[in-house]
C-alpha cells in the first residue's frame, strides 16, 4: 500500500468542495506520486500538477547535492595514486640499473691484473713463434727474405705497440680502464692476425 508523505489544500469556487491533493509514495519507497483526494477542474489540475512537479525536482536535487564528494568523483584521486605509483617504481628500475652498470665495472677493473699478465703471456708466444719465422726466411734465397722483410718488421711494430699498450693498462684507473682494455684487446687480434698470414706466406714460399 502507497504511503502519504503530505496533503495539500485548494480552495476552489463556493459551493464545488474542497479538492484534496496528496503526495503518496510507493511501497519501496522508490516512487513519490501525486494522489488526488477530491474533485478539482482542468485549471487547477493543470496548477497542481506543475506544483508536484517542481517539489519532486527540488527534493532529487537536495538529495544528489548531499552525496560525499568522494562518492562523487573518485577516478581524479585513484589516477593521481597510480601515477605516483608508477613513478616511483620506474625510479627504482633506473636506480637498479645504474647500480649493476657500476658493479660490472667495478668487476672489470678488479680484474685488471688478470687481463694484463694474460694478454703479456700470449704476446710473448707470438714473439718467440715470430723469431722462429725471421730464422726461417733468413736461411731462404735472397729473393724471399726482401719480400719477407718488410712483412716481418711491421709484426714487430705490432708487437711493440701492443706491448707499450700494456704497460698502460697497468696504471689504468677506473674510469680510463674500459678503454685502455678495448685497445689492447684490438692490438692484440691484429697482431695475432698479421703473424698468421706472414706464416701461411713464408709456408707457401719455402718449401719444409
Amino acid at each position: 500500500m502507497d504511503r502519504a508523505l503530505g496533503i495539500g489544500l485548494h480552495p476552489i469556487a463556493p459551493g464545488r468542495g474542497t479538492p484534496i491533493f496528496a503526495l503518496v509514495s510507493s511501497k519501496d519507497g522508490s516512487r513519490i506520486l501525486p494522489a488526488r483526494v477530491g474533485g478539482e477542474t482542468e485549471s487547477q489540475r493543470k496548477f497542481m500538477k506543475q506544483k508536484l512537479i517542481v517539489t519532486f525536482l527540488s527534493v532529487a536535487a537536495f538529495v544528489v547535492g548531499c552525496k560525499p564528494a568522494a562518492e562523487q568523483s573518485p577516478t581524479p584521486i585513484s589516477v593521481q595514486n597510480a601515477a605516483e605509483k608508477v613513478e616511483a617504481k620506474t625510479k627504482d628500475a633506473a636506480q637498479a640499473t645504474k647500480e649493476l652498470t657500476q658493479a660490472k665495472k667495478e668487476y672489470a677493473f678488479a680484474q685488471k691484473a688478470e687481463f694484463v699478465a694474460e694478454k703479456q703471456t700470449q704476446l710473448a708466444e707470438i714473439n718467440r713463434e715470430l723469431d722462429a719465422l725471421t730464422v726461417k726466411v733468413e736461411a731462404s734465397s735472397a729473393a724471399t727474405k726482401a719480400d719477407a722483410q718488410p712483412k716481418l718488421q711491421a709484426l714487430r711494430d705490432q708487437s711493440g705497440k701492443l706491448n707499450k699498450q700494456l704497460d698502460e693498462a697497468k696504471g689504468a684507473t677506473e674510469t680510463t680502464w674500459d678503454k685502455v682494455k678495448s685497445g689492447s684487446n684490438k692490438a692484440y687480434d691484429e697482431l695475432k692476425d698479421g703473424f698468421q698470414h706472414a706464416r701461411q706466406w713464408v709456408s707457401e714460399k719455402i718449401s719444409p
